[in-house]
C-alpha cells in the first residue's frame, strides 16, 4: 500500500511558498490576481490580439478565478503555476481564432465517427488509448500539440514545441514527483480530452488540480454544448495537416457530460471500461491529493477522496441513464478492466471491430513492442485502500451498488497485470 499523502514539494518550492505567504500578508502579491478581467487582458497583450472566438468564455472564466481565488488556499508557487496555466489557455484560443481566420480549410474539417474511450479512472483507460496510439493509421491528441496548438501542427519531429512541452512537464515532475506513479506524462503521449476543454475553461481538471468545489459544483450542473463545441474545433485545428485519420479519443471525465458530447458527436463510437469501484476510488483519491500537494499546503485527504467519490458516481450514474436514453444499437462497446489487462491487444481488436476499424499486422507489432517498453507501475507501486483516506468500504459499496449490479463487477476478483 502507498502513502495517503505525496511526499513534500522540494525545497526551493517550500522556501518560495513561506516567503509568498508573508508576502500575502504584506498585501504584495496584487500583481497575482486571479480575476477573469486580468487574466483575459494579460493575454490579449502577451498574443497582441483581441478575439477570443465564439464559443462564451466570461462566465465559466469568471466561476472558476472567483473559486480559485477564494477556496483553492494556493501557495505562491500554485497561485504563480495555475495563474500562468490559465493565461496560457487564454493565449492559446487568442492564436487559434487567429489561424482559423488566416486558414479557411481549417473550418473545413471534418470529424466523422470519433471514437471515444470512457469510464471511471483507473479502468484501463489509458491503457487502451496508449496502446491505439501506436498506430500511425490512427489520430490521436498528442500532449505537445494539446499544450501549444498554434499553429496546426505538422510534424512533430521537426516542430520545436515538442521540446519546449518536455521542459514544462518537468516542472510537473518537480513539483509533484508522486504523479508518474499513478499516470504517465510526456510530450509524445496522448493527452485526455479534459485538457482540451480547458480552453473553454470546462473541464473537471481545474477542480483536479486544485480545490474549487463551487466551480465543479456549477459545471456539474451547466450545459456542456459550448466545451464540446470547442473541443471539435480543436480537433479541426490539429486535423489541418493531417487528414484521413480516424480520431480516437481518451476521457474519463466524458462521463460528466455524455449528453454533451452525442449532441456534437452523433456518430461517435464510445467504449466504456469497467472495474469495481472499490478497486478504484482509493486510487482517484491518491490521484487528487497528489496534485492539489504540489499548489496548496492545505490539502484534506478524506475531503478529496469523498468529494471525488460521491462526484464520480454521480456522473457514472447520468452517464448511463443518457447511454439507455440515446444511444443506438451497436453505439457502446463494453469491455470489463479484467479483459482488458489479461489482453490488451485483444482488447485493442475488439475495439477496431466495433468501430470498423482495421488493425494491421505492423500496428498490432509497435502496440505488443510499447507493452514490452512500458511496464505497469516502473516508476514504483500506486495501490491505495479506502481506508488510508478515511472512507467507508461499505457506504463505498453503497454508493457504486446499482452500477456494479448493472455490470455484475465481483468485488472479490482481480486483474492480472498486463504482460511486459
Amino acid at each position: 500500500m502507498g502513502r495517503a499523502l505525496p511526499r513534500q514539494p522540494p525545497f526551493y518550492a517550500r522556501a518560495l511558498n513561506a516567503a509568498g505567504a508573508r508576502l500575502e500578508r504584506a498585501g504584495w502579491l496584487s500583481g497575482l490576481g486571479l480575476d477573469a478581467g486580468g487574466l483575459m487582458l494579460d493575454a490579449q497583450r502577451r498574443a497582441h490580439l483581441d478575439d477570443f472566438g465564439p464559443e462564451p468564455i466570461d462566465e465559466p472564466l469568471e466561476r472558476l478565478a472567483c473559486a480559485t481565488e477564494e477556496q483553492s488556499q494556493l501557495t505562491l508557487t500554485g497561485r504563480i503555476a495555475i495563474r500562468t496555466y490559465l493565461v496560457d489557455l487564454l493565449v492559446n484560443r487568442l492564436q487559434m481564432e487567429r489561424d482559423r481566420r488566416d486558414d479557411a480549410l481549417i473550418e473545413q474539417q471534418r470529424i466523422e465517427r470519433p471514437v471515444f474511450i470512457i469510464g471511471l479512472p483507473r479502468t484501463g483507460t489509458t491503457l487502451l488509448h496508449n496502446l491505439i496510439a501506436q498506430d500511425d493509421a490512427v489520430r490521436v491528441p498528442m500532449t505537445w500539440e494539446v499544450m501549444f496548438p498554434s499553429p496546426p501542427p505538422r510534424h512533430a519531429a521537426t516542430d520545436r514545441r515538442v521540446a519546449r512541452a518536455e521542459r514544462a512537464l518537468r516542472w510537473v515532475d518537480r513539483l509533484a514527483p508522486d504523479f508518474k506513479r499513478i499516470h504517465a506524462v510526456g510530450a509524445l503521449l496522448p493527452q485526455e480530452c479534459i485538457a482540451i476543454t480547458t480552453h473553454a475553461f470546462a473541464s473537471i481538471q481545474f477542480h483536479t488540480t486544485q480545490r474549487v468545489p463551487a466551480y465543479q459544483d456549477w459545471l456539474e450542473s451547466s450545459p456542456l454544448g459550448s466545451a464540446y463545441r470547442l473541443h471539435r474545433r480543436f480537433l479541426q485545428h490539429l486535423q489541418r495537416h493531417d487528414e484521413g485519420r480516424r480520431w480516437v479519443l481518451k476521457a474519463p471525465g466524458h462521463l460528466f457530460g455524455l449528453d454533451a458530447l452525442l449532441a456534437v458527436y452523433p456518430d461517435a463510437c464510445l467504449v466504456q471500461t469497467h472495474r469495481d469501484p472499490l478497486k478504484v476510488v482509493g486510487s482517484i483519491a491518491s490521484h487528487g491529493v497528489v496534485l492539489r500537494a504540489a499548489f496548496s499546503d492545505a490539502v484534506a485527504a478524506h475531503e478529496v477522496a469523498l468529494d471525488w467519490s460521491v462526484r464520480w458516481a454521480r456522473a457514472l450514474d447520468q452517464a448511463l441513464r443518457v447511454r439507455d436514453a440515446i444511444c443506438t444499437p451497436g453505439q457502446v462497446l463494453d469491455l470489463r478492466y479484467e479483459e482488458i489487462v489479461r489482453d490488451p491487444v485483444g482488447a485493442v481488436r475488439a475495439v477496431y471491430t466495433h468501430a470498423g476499424m482495421e488493425l494491421r499486422a505492423e500496428a498490432e507489432t509497435c502496440m505488443r513492442a510499447f507493452l514490452a517498453a512500458n511496464r505497469q507501475e516502473q516508476h514504483g507501486l500506486h495501490r491505495y485502500g479506502l481506508e488510508q483516506f478515511g472512507l467507508e468500504r461499505e457506504e463505498e459499496a453503497q454508493r457504486y451498488a446499482a452500477y456494479s449490479r448493472r455490470f455484475a463487477l465481483d468485488p472479490e476478483s482481480d486483474a492480472p497485470r498486463p504482460p511486459g
